[in-house]
């Protein structure tokens, strides 16, 4: 089974994700409107804004 470029380029930018953010996924603990859709719209790569409230 071939997995498409366009697709594994969007997934792999969730490897830039800050370690905290990662963590609370893993332990649930992030809340139910982080979904896969809503982690593979762009976000900042700069950690620090990460954590900024969404707008």
């Amino acid at each position: 089974m071939a997995i498409a470029p366009s697709y594994m380029t969007r997934v792999l930018r969730l490897t830039l994700l800050a370690p905290e953010i990662v963590e609370a996924i893993l332990d649930g603990k992030q809340g139910p409107a982080v979904t896969l859709a809503r982690g593979l719209e762009p976000f900042p790569l700069e950690w620090e804004e990460q954590h900024a409230p969404s707008r």
